[in-house]
């Protein structure tokens, strides 16, 4: 898949050791919006070296998901190794773990800018999704999101988070809820995309994985990382506008445009108030929508 045909969407990120070849095979094929082949903490270190050329030879297979690897930390004798080897036309984007500051990631973009001069490629055409998964990396957050580097939008980790912290991480993770917020926040202070969620540890509890999907959407997440492949439906659906949902947002923006050119602004609609906030919320619904369409019909003709 090339660069140019992104989706879009980035409900779901679903990770695969990038050493199981029976896992590699199958992962590009559980309707996840994006794989993220693992080189870091699902591959042993002596084994770290020979996956990169496996990762590689995946991501050049024909796919209809976005192909990103997660490369070992910035600190790590690995991670200049697994960038050289992985960066090139069919690489969409790299995951960097355990960012801690601006300085990690403006270093890193330089490398990468110059892989990509060297190969041919668009500069900042690859993406990079940093993980903020220590109490220094939460610290730094407002550092982190407005250094200057390519990136996107940012991901939580809540495993190494809560380890770092002395944290129990417990089924409804409410000591979680600061660092998400300010995950949010600082997101949106410097003008990224909404983060996007830790993986749900708990592989066979797909009740709470929807409840903590629902939780971090209402937060203002825009997706979550998964593990396990039953997993990526249940996260997709909670991501994805309902058929009530779209419905009700058809019906704000048609009666607010109505309402626009008889020179209001603010109207009620079924006993809820309407304003601008209202109908640009309403319409954002329906942009997500008409990409998730657009990817299925994508999809359908390959």
């Amino acid at each position: 898949m090339s660069r140019e045909n992104r989706n879009g969407l980035y409900r779901t990120f679903m990770f695969a050791p990038g050493n199981h070849a029976k896992n590699v095979r199958k992962v590009f094929d559980v309707e996840a919006d994006a794989v993220i082949l693992d080189l870091e903490d699902a591959v042993a270190t002596e084994e770290k070296v020979a996956t990169r050329e496996l990762v590689v030879a995946a991501l050049k297979r024909p796919r209809t998901s976005l192909g990103y690897v997660r490369v070992n930390g910035y600190d790590t004798a690995f991670c200049f190794g697994d960038a050289s080897a992985i960066v090139g036309p069919w690489l969409d984007g790299i995951v960097l773990p355990m960012v801690e500051s601006g300085d990690q990631l403006r270093s890193f973009d330089w490398l990468l800018r110059n892989l990509e001069c060297e190969r041919g490629l668009v500069e900042g055409s690859i993406d990079l999704i940093p993980i903020i998964e220590t109490g220094k990396g939460i610290a730094a957050l407002g550092e982190i999101a407005s250094c200057g580097s390519r990136i996107r939008r940012m991901a939580f980790g809540a495993g190494d988070y809560t380890l770092d912290m002395g944290m129990t991480w417990s089924l409804d993770e409410w000591e979680l809820d600061q660092a998400r917020a300010r995950m949010v926040l600082e997101s949106r202070v410097a003008e990224l995309e909404a983060p996007l969620d830790t993986v749900w540890v708990h592989i066979k509890d797909l009740e709470n994985l929807e409840r903590s999907a629902q939780r971090v959407k209402a937060m203002g997440f825009q997706g979550k990382m998964c593990i396990y492949p039953p997993q990526v439906a249940v996260v997709n659906a909670t991501f994805t506008p309902s058929e009530e949902e779209v419905e009700q947002a058809q019906k704000i923006v048609a009666t607010f445009e109505a309402a626009e050119k008889e020179g209001s602004a603010s109207i009620q609609l079924d006993g809820f108030f309407i304003d601008y906030p209202i109908a640009y919320k309403a319409k954002r619904t329906l942009e997500i929508m008409d990409t998730i369409q657009s990817k299925k019909i994508s999809n359908s003709k390959r």
